[in-house]
């Protein structure tokens, strides 16, 4: 059994990479590294556990990019797999196998899941309209489809999102829509898709998660229950797409299952190439799965995949999902497009050998609770000040002095002193402390008990001073360097999980063979008399001049999205003097206002238009403070339709000036009027 008490393995399965793009830190600190110290450990302790990975090959971006660059689809997850393997493998991230959504196994794996639920009846089959460009001769994904925003204005919206406010839109929303691929105004042709239907499931997904799993993280519970509060709805799992795993059906040509449904089966079809025992791993009660996420896949994870397994019948559902939040770089969200971000490739040229670094301060800095900040200056001082002056000070200084005063063999302890009795004793108290912590996903605690170990050996070295005392008691100082050694073999086993290279080296420098996590904790791990290597430096100080550099590297692309921002648009085309006409706007006040849960761009506003009084959501949070825009005179756009946003139905639209950098401002009256007052 595993320290759980209750099963035999563990599958753990990571976030699949998307194969349009190289992987950057906010990859590595929200999924693969903690993965990868969660593993570890349990290897470290002989448990049965496999690591899956993969990358994830479908869907519209793909094809989008392929597109722009005049290559196949194919051509761009070949190229960009290698990468996001290759950069895995760099950081030591040791996948039992890292597959991908292509391959002959995972085309036959998802077919079949989908057959056997279409099978059992478990889908709506449902007719509906949808965008179809005339010109390619196709229908388009909401991703082929831009336009304005009808809620912000701002133009390039997609048909799934506008990037700009963050509002969820339906293609049909859009104003004056586009297609991407011929860049004419698509049409509405009847289509036909399956749907799954969560609604179905909802009832099992609030006992099994809100009764059943109180015990995962907050962030995953809360964001799980606000989705099951607001009700279930049937999902599509077919789109019109010709890049994709088809649809397993007559009358389906030119379907292919979404990607949210292919992808993560992609997870039980990267098992089967691992072993033949696959359903061992997938099916057997004794078994526990574990998904490692950003928070942007929990909903997947723990609500259409889990419901998708249910309706199949025959698989495990997850026991947790220990999922992250975001990692932001120097104060500033990470963003691929505006290439504000640290890809993993490029830091390796810039910090050869330094992977143990980058992982140790995104583990201590992790967004486990919240989002996190990454910035290059606590890089450095967590490289200087803790790993180079108390992790490898110790180290060095225990090895040098054992070479230096007993010609590099181990000495045996002689004479044990109450301050000995006290720092020997607490090996095995931190030891604990690092895994409860890490039984419970606490990484950043993990990882700060396990330097405590490191601490304790330093304060050891430095209150006892062997170097003052070896003229004169050389017993003693046998004594204090045995315990210095028995710690720093201690560390060889404490820190694999999190640094794995200084690991393979504090042991290579010990001359100690692989360790178990059971041996972790005892005093004699290193016999006496052994010969241990020459010291070596496990780390080494960062200075300023190559932080300096990835500043200036910043700065660089802060100023040339500055550039790219400030640009003028160009002036949309010509509407007729009736179309202006139909446009309702009024002057109103802001009677109340609040931020609107578990978003960050969205406040709930109470406005009297002089008509009524009417509820509006808008995408203002970052530019204005609820308190500040109470009373405040606005122009409101009071006959648009109403439309739900986050469960909120919102009547109007505030109108709103942006300027070349994205920042928002009122249109308002010059002087206070009264409300209803048309704005023509």
């Amino acid at each position: 059994m595993t320290q759980t008490g209750k099963f035999k393995r563990t599958l753990v399965t990571t976030a699949l990479p998307y194969a349009n793009g190289p992987v950057h830190i906010g990859h590595l600190a929200g999924v693969y590294v903690p993965a990868d110290i969660y593993v570890r450990y349990l290897r470290l302790k002989g448990e049965d556990v496999l690591l899956i990975g993969g990358s994830d090959e479908h869907g519209v971006p793909i094809t989008l990019k392929a597109k722009r660059e005049g290559v196949t689809p194919q051509d761009i997850v070949d190229k960009y797999h290698n990468i996001i393997k290759e950069a895995f493998d760099q950081f030591g991230i040791t996948f039992d196998v890292y597959s991908r959504t292509t391959t002959e196994t995972h085309y036959q794996t998802a077919s079949e899941f989908f057959k056997k639920l279409y099978e059992k009846g478990e889908f709506i089959e449902k007719e509906s309209e949808q965008y179809y460009d005339e010109s390619a001769g196709q229908f388009l994904a909401d991703r082929y489809i831009t336009g304005t925003c009808p809620h912000c204005k701002s133009e390039g919206a997609y048909g799934d999102q506008c990037e700009s406010c963050g509002t969820s839109l339906n293609a049909t929303d859009l104003i004056q829509p586009k297609s991407v691929v011929s860049g004419s105004t698509p049409v509405m042709r009847k289509t036909k898709h399956w749907y799954l239907p969560l609604d179905k499931h909802e009832a099992f997904l609030k006992e099994w998660i809100l009764d059943g799993h109180k015990e995962w993280k907050p962030n995953v519970y809360g964001q799980c229950k606000s989705w099951l509060d607001m009700g279930l709805q049937p999902r599509a799992v077919s789109r019109d797409l010709d890049w994709g795993v088809p649809v397993p059906v007559e009358g389906a040509d030119g379907k292919v299952l979404y990607v949210w449904f292919d992808a993560p089966i992609g997870y039980i079809s990267a098992t089967k190439e691992h072993t033949p025992e696959w359903e061992k791993y997938w099916k057997d009660p004794e078994t526990r799965m574990l998904h490692f996420i950003g928070k942007d896949n929990i909903v997947f994870h723990c609500i259409v995949f889990p419901a998708m397994l249910k309706a199949e019948g025959s698989y495990n559902l997850p026991d947790n999902v220990p999922a992250n939040e975001f990692l932001n770089l120097e104060g500033d969200k990470i963003s691929t497009s505006r290439n504000w971000a640290v890809w993993l490739h490029e830091y390796l040229l810039d910090f050869k050998d330094k992977q143990d670094v980058l992982r140790y301060v995104l583990t201590a800095n992790a967004p486990e609770s919240k989002d996190n900040d990454f910035t290059w200056k606590d890089f450095q001082a967590r490289n200087n000040n803790e790993l180079v002056a108390i992790l490898g000070n110790f180290v060095n200084r225990a090895v040098v002095l054992t070479h230096k005063y007993f010609d590099g063999k181990v000495p045996a302890q002689v004479t044990i002193e109450e301050y000995d009795r006290q720092t020997l004793e607490e090996i095995p108290v931190i030891v604990k402390k690092v895994e409860d912590s890490l039984n419970n996903f606490k990484f950043r605690e993990a990882v700060k008990e396990a330097m405590n170990l490191a601490r304790l050996g330093n304060k050891y070295l430095a209150d006892t001073e062997p170097w003052k005392l070896i003229k004169n008691d050389e017993d003693r100082v046998k004594t204090i360097l045995n315990i210095s050694l028995q710690i720093s073999a201690n560390l060889s086993i404490l820190m694999e999980p999190f640094l794995p290279f200084t690991a393979t080296k504090l042991k290579n420098i010990l001359n100690l063979d692989q360790l178990t996590w059971e041996q972790c904790g005892k005093i004699d791990l290193l016999e006496n008399n052994k010969v241990i290597n020459k010291p070596e430096l496990l780390f080494e100080k960062i200075e300023d001049a190559d932080i300096q550099a990835q500043l200036d590297r910043l700065a660089q692309t802060k100023e040339a999205n500055e550039a790219a921002a400030k640009e003028v648009m160009p002036a949309k085309e010509n509407i007729e003097f009736d179309d202006f006409t139909k446009l309702d706007i009024r002057v109103g006040t802001i009677l109340e206002a609040e931020k609107v849960a578990k978003t960050k761009k969205l406040l709930k506003l109470k406005v009297d238009t002089g008509i009524d009084q009417r509820t509006v959501v808008s995408g203002i949070a970052e530019y204005y403070k609820p308190e500040n825009i109470i009373g405040k005179q606005v122009s409101i756009l009071v006959n648009l339709a109403p439309r739900k946003i986050k469960g909120i139905e919102s009547q109007g639209m505030i109108l709103m000036a942006e300027d070349a950098n994205g920042e928002l401002a009122f249109v308002l009256p010059e002087k206070t009027i009264k409300e209803g007052s048309e704005i023509r």
